[in-house]
């Protein structure tokens, strides 16, 4: 095995000129490409798949050979049940945030929170270790929130809805660390992103709306009548549908902010009791809407007419707020702002024009679906046309480095992942505003990235960490895995740089070897 201090050395260098050093390592030879006798896949299928799916793994290139590109592209598109492999699907299942409602998560947080207060401000010590106490509560919390979502990219079958799943988390960005959202993240994830991301746009933007984690994150659930609060109505038209030119004026907020008055959550303070109203008897009552711990209350909502992007909307109730949805998400520059930022994900920073066309075509042919608009996409040509890079952000490199390292092997402890997009500076839900991370080229490839990434590939490709430790904190001694398989031979080797073949062939060992493709500029851009 390499030792550390050569091995600090070659990092010290990596860190001073990036990927490109690969290509000039002074290592012996040792780790040769071989050969397999099943043919490859084509370089164009290896690409298309490469943007298809967070990473390459053996399922999905057997399923992809069984379907080929259409049909594959369809049933990813048409969705369907998806379940995990069957010793991942349990370790999500246990966390708190994942089995325990919203309201009970809330009601609990809220009672240790009141723990803290109730302890006399006198007894500095007690009130300290109170705090601590809390601090690693919460922080256990979003921990479990961030895992359930990493967990679900790496092993969910479809790798298609998976990437949505992260692109519409992206894009309707939430910041877990604000008050209580934290506590709403994996409830947002699994019924506000998961069931609409390949589903009909607006179908999205109003389970988004409905989310206490976005009425929270954005403060419409403190926008009432008489009080009102932009920040939810100006994101929803500038981030989230209409983009930040698309010629609506402070006016259209200010009336977007009187719609969505009386939006917001009822946290419940009892069995059955929501905001202090009976929550048995919210469907009696009339004007009030509900669905979980959303609900829109009349008695805060302003009921007067608004003018609307050129629309009168007369003050109707929760109406209002479905009507002036519906008005934001037919707008020609919604299906031109949604189009353009999925083909600047999947395809390149520029776009060619054509191609985003096509897109915004088939979204308002489609009223909007989701699926028609990917699958023009993923049919263009242009998905593949060798120009068209796409530098992966850290968590795509870090999902495709788990499924093309382990090959679908369930791990069995998930912290590490969640140290290492911190250490990659893109913490899951950790975005402080609502525009969500960067998803061009030069926000990932700096210096300081590349060496980051250098390190978590080696700590990936060496086998010494933590993923696969027990409940009691036992870890076995893994040996470093065989990146160098048929997965490999069949997908990635035939598309290599002779710079990284080079760099490859001077491993001395397999973790070297390892840590040489994960962090070579072929396997960073897809």
């Amino acid at each position: 095995m390499l030792r550390i201090t050569a091995a600090s050395a070659r990092l010290s260098r990596l860190r001073y000129v990036g990927f490109l050093v690969l290509a000039c390592v002074p290592l012996a030879c040792a780790f040769p490409l071989k050969a397999y006798g099943t043919a490859p896949l084509s370089a164009d299928d290896v690409a298309w798949l490469r943007r298809a799916t967070f990473g390459l793994d053996s399922a999905t290139i057997e399923r992809y050979r069984e379907l080929g590109r259409t049909r594959f592209l369809d049933e990813a598109l048409a969705g369907g049940d998806d379940p995990l492999p069957p010793a991942v699907a349990p370790m999500i299942d246990s966390y708190p945030v994942y089995n325990t409602s919203p309201a009970k998560l809330i009601a609990d947080y809220r009672d240790q929170q009141k723990k803290v207060k109730a302890i006399d401000a006198a007894d500095i010590a007690d009130k300290e270790m109170a705090k601590k106490n809390f601090q690693k509560y919460r922080r256990e919390l979003y921990k479990q929130s961030a895992e359930v979502e990493l967990l679900r990219a790496i092993y969910g079958r479809n790798q298609l809805r998976e990437q949505m799943v992260w692109f519409w988390l992206n894009h309707f960005n939430i910041y877990a660390a604000k008050g209580e959202v934290g506590l709403f993240a994996t409830d947002y994830e699994e019924n506000a992103i998961r069931p609409h991301a390949l589903g009909k746009f607006k179908d999205l933007v109003m389970a988004t709306l409905e989310s206490p984690a976005m009425q929270l994150y954005l403060d419409n659930a403190h926008n009432v009548r008489g009080k009102t609060n932009e920040n939810y109505a100006r994101e929803l038209m500038e981030l989230h549908t209409l983009g930040v030119n698309a010629g609506y004026t402070q006016q259209d907020v200010q009336q977007l902010a009187l719609i969505l008055t009386g939006a917001g959550i009822a946290p419940q303070r009892g069995a059955n009791v929501i905001d202090g109203v009976d929550g048995g008897f919210l469907n009696q009552r009339p004007g009030i809407v509900h669905n979980g711990l959303f609900v829109f209350l009349p008695g805060r909502h302003d009921f007067s007419t608004k003018q609307f992007l050129g629309h009168t909307i007369h003050g109707s109730g929760f109406d209002e707020i479905d009507e002036a949805v519906d008005l934001i998400v037919h707008q020609p520059a919604c299906a031109q702002f949604i189009s353009r930022k999925l083909a600047d994900y999947f395809v390149s920073d520029n776009p060619p024009p054509e191609l985003v066309d096509a897109m915004t075509k088939t979204f308002q042919r489609t009223d909007g679906d989701i699926a028609a608009v990917l699958r023009t996409m993923f049919l263009s040509n242009d998905i593949t046309r060798g120009n068209a890079k796409k530098f992966k952000d850290p968590t795509q490199f870090l999902v495709s480095a788990m499924r093309l390292t382990y090959d679908g092997k369930p791990i069995t402890n998930a912290q590490p992942l969640i140290s290492w997009l911190n250490q990659m500076a893109e913490p899951v839900y950790g975005h402080i505003t609502p525009d969500g991370w960067a998803s061009d080229n030069a926000s990932w490839s700096s210096s300081g990235q590349m060496a980051k990434r250098f390190d978590v590939a080696r700590a990936i490709g060496s086998g010494r960490n933590r993923l696969f430790a027990s409940d009691d904190g036992e870890v076995p001694h893994n040996g470093p895995p065989m990146l160098n398989s048929t997965l490999f031979q069949q997908t990635l080797a035939p598309t290599l740089s002779t710079s990284t073949r080079d760099a490859l062939a001077k491993a001395t060992s397999q973790m070297e070897w390892n840590t040489f493709l994960l962090s070579s500029p072929d396997f960073n851009y897809r």
